[in-house]
């Protein structure tokens, strides 16, 4: 037999890759405290892990923004032994799990695929390279600090972000690079103020964040950039705004699509503090919009 290489002996392993073992569920969910601690949730929240064994072995990830019944289809084709979503399935209490119900009827699909489920909910929201931070570099900001900082956690740990661009642009030309970065929904994009008015300090929160007003003008921040803006909190920042040059002028995103953004640096960051520790698991992110909204009627 011919050695693999013309002048090693067979059996030679200077070349090889170092071994790398098979995570479980246990490995994953020790990785993802270390990315995404739980104790940064807010107190009305429920992340963590919905349903999976720990001792089990995970080979196939899949991350989504939502456990819909198509992502779950997804990840049962695909034959993921675990999916991770950025928004709980369970948030409020229940006292059935039948599968009469559609989410008693995940819970039971993903047990009898064999598929854990983990929520990474505000906790990814408030961690360093969470969501907020992943709209803050997609947008240029500079000098990024948390909007509202946790009150149990690092000095850049925190929900939402504030920021600088590193030069004036126009409401119109900033919401435009907004756009550009959006994943395709229906709802688009939606803007309040001056479009030729000039900004520079942008604050933005993942999500829907219209309590965060109150950070936002302490702030000074010229734009906010979130999503599911109600009217009347949106219709009284606005008023207050005529006071105060017409700032913070506001922009309206999807909330899926916010969040998406995410969902690719997450995936990276989780695959490469398994790569540090030894383990190798195929991470993907889902291809499904989970945007509830199919077309818009406009004027």
């Amino acid at each position: 037999m011919e050695a693999d290489h013309p002048h090693e002996p067979a059996g030679a392993d200077t070349d090889q890759a170092p071994e790398t073992d098979v995570p479980t569920l246990g490995d994953i969910l020790l990785a993802a405290e270390e990315l995404w601690p739980e104790s940064l949730a807010e107190d009305w929240d429920a992340p963590g892990l919905v349903a999976g064994r720990a001792d089990r072995e995970v080979r196939r990830i899949l991350f989504a923004v939502d456990p819909t019944r198509e992502v779950i289809d997804e990840a049962l084709e695909w034959g993921a032994d675990l999916l991770v979503t950025h928004h709980p399935l369970l948030l409020k209490p229940v006292n059935s799990v039948a599968a009469t119900t559609f989410k008693g009827d995940t819970v039971h699909r993903l047990i009898e695929g064999g598929c854990a489920l983990l929520t990474v909910h505000t906790n990814g929201d408030s961690a360093v390279g969470g969501v907020s931070d992943v709209l803050a570099d997609a947008f240029g900001l500079r000098d990024v600090t948390p909007l509202v900082p946790a009150g149990d956690g690092l000095p850049e740990e925190g929900i939402g972000r504030v920021g600088d661009l590193p030069e004036m642009l126009s409401l119109a030309d900033f919401a435009e690079r907004v756009f550009a970065l959006m994943p395709a929904v229906a709802g688009g994009v939606r803007v309040a103020g001056d479009a030729q008015g000039l900004i520079r300090r942008v604050a933005v929160c993942g999500g829907a964040g219209d309590s965060l007003f109150d950070a936002v003008r302490a702030q000074r921040a010229d734009v906010y950039v979130t999503a599911d803006l109600r009217h009347h909190p949106a219709s009284e920042l606005r008023e207050r705004a005529v006071t105060g040059n017409g700032r913070p002028y506001l922009i309206d995103v999807s909330h899926f699509g916010s969040e998406w953004l995410w969902l690719t640096p997450a995936a990276n960051a989780l695959e490469n503090v398994l790569t540090d520790q030894g383990f190798a698991a195929d991470v993907r992110v889902s291809g499904v919009n989970t945007d509830p909204w199919d077309f818009v009627l406009t004027p």
